[in-house]
Parts: C-alpha cells; sequence; structure tokens
C-alpha cells in the first residue's frame, strides 16, 4: 500500500474491493453521454492546438477516460491510488501506461504536463484539501496547460456529503470550485452543467480551465 493519509488508504481500499464490478459498469458509460464526449472532445482539441504533449488523467480507475482521451488523439496516461483499478486498466488497455499513485505525488516533474484530467477524482478528499490539489496540479502542467474537471454539482448549495455508492464523496457547487481553481492561478475557459440522466440522482458540472501562467 503507498504511503498516504488514512482517508487515501480507506479510499483505494474500497475501491480495491469493488474494482471489477465497477470497470464493468463505467467501460461503456461514455456511450450514452453525448454532453460528457463533448466536454472531453473540447480539452482534447484544446491541448492538441497548443501543441500537444502528455496529459495524465489523475483517478483514472479501470482505465476507460484515458483509453477515450488516447481515441481523441492525446498522448495519455493514467495514475490511480487503487493497485486494483491498476492491474485493471493494464489488461484491458495493455498499450497505454498506467500507474499506482496519489494525485499530488504521480513522481512527475512540475510542469510536464500539457494536460490533466479529474474526472470525479477530487470528490473523495475532504473539501479544504481541495485547494491543495489544484494547486499541485497547476505545477505540474506547462504554462497555457489544461485542466478539466468532472464532479457532482450540489444544485446551487454548499459542499455537501452524500452517500456514494463505493465511499463517502462530495457534492460541489459549480462557482465554488470554480473560485478554487480560480485561486490556484486557473482561468476558466468554460463549464457545463447537465441534468440527471437516468439512473443518476445528481446534476453533473464540468470546469474547462487553463494554466494562467504563460511564457515570457
Amino acid at each position: 500500500m503507498i504511503d498516504s493519509p488514512s482517508h487515501l488508504r480507506a479510499t483505494a481500499q474500497a475501491y480495491d474491493a469493488v474494482a471489477v464490478r465497477y470497470a464493468e459498469l463505467v467501460r461503456d458509460a461514455l456511450d450514452g453521454l453525448p454532453l460528457d464526449r463533448a466536454v472531453l472532445a473540447a480539452f482534447a482539441e484544446l491541448v492538441r492546438t497548443a501543441g500537444g504533449g502528455p496529459v495524465a488523467d489523475m483517478g483514472c480507475g479501470p482505465g476507460w477516460v484515458t483509453a477515450h482521451l488516447r481515441d481523441l488523439g492525446l498522448d495519455a496516461f493514467g495514475i490511480d491510488l487503487s493497485p486494483a483499478m491498476i492491474a485493471l486498466a493494464r489488461e484491458a488497455y495493455p498499450d497505454l501506461r498506467f500507474e499506482v499513485g496519489s494525485m499530488l505525488a504521480p513522481g512527475l516533474a512540475d510542469g510536464r504536463l500539457r494536460g490533466i484530467v479529474s474526472w470525479y477524482s477530487l470528490i473523495h478528499l475532504p473539501p479544504p484539501e481541495v485547494p491543495s490539489y489544484l494547486a499541485g496540479f497547476r505545477r505540474m502542467l506547462a504554462p497555457g496547460g489544461h485542466l478539466l474537471l468532472g464532479f457532482f454539482e450540489s444544485g446551487g448549495g454548499p459542499v455537501a456529503a452524500f452517500d456514494h455508492k463505493v465511499t463517502t464523496a462530495h457534492r460541489w457547487p459549480i462557482d465554488g470550485l470554480a473560485a478554487s481553481a480560480r485561486e490556484a492561478g486557473f482561468v476558466e475557459i468554460g463549464r457545463m452543467l447537465r441534468e440527471p440522466c437516468e439512473g443518476e440522482r445528481f446534476r453533473r458540472g464540468r470546469l474547462l480551465m487553463r494554466n494562467g501562467e504563460h511564457p515570457g
């Protein structure tokens, strides 16, 4: 087990326990979500237009979003706390790179990445810790690099914990998470809110950001 705070260890263990079933549920999830695919496509186009380069799928789980980013023409790789999830990702997508690790300590040099996708990976963090993760994402991104956040939205209310099927998670107000990203040094490019689809309980938020630091 990686050396991490107790809540990160608990999250990894919770996902290890359900890894096979979770992978089966999400493998084709994007097929019925055209708005989500559109946001991911916009992110990919921005990264490619800026010259391309490595893109990290932080909290990649069984690798389904990582593979989708690859199919969109990106040099994508995945990082996740759960060894079981990473094993499934490597089995399903042997042509891609997946590593066990924390989103804050993935062994990457500062300024190396051209893009980061955090697709429902910040939701399990205690809310006071989210700003430090956003600041870490900015350090890892090259100047002008792009960040895409996907999360459960709180319907305009405050940050709220809920009974996620795997382990405790939080819903965020889109304005609040955008403000935290701005404080970390990101510039907002766009946002999307979509209503719950059949079988979903909550509204979904997406924030597309750019590292505000530019080359001199």
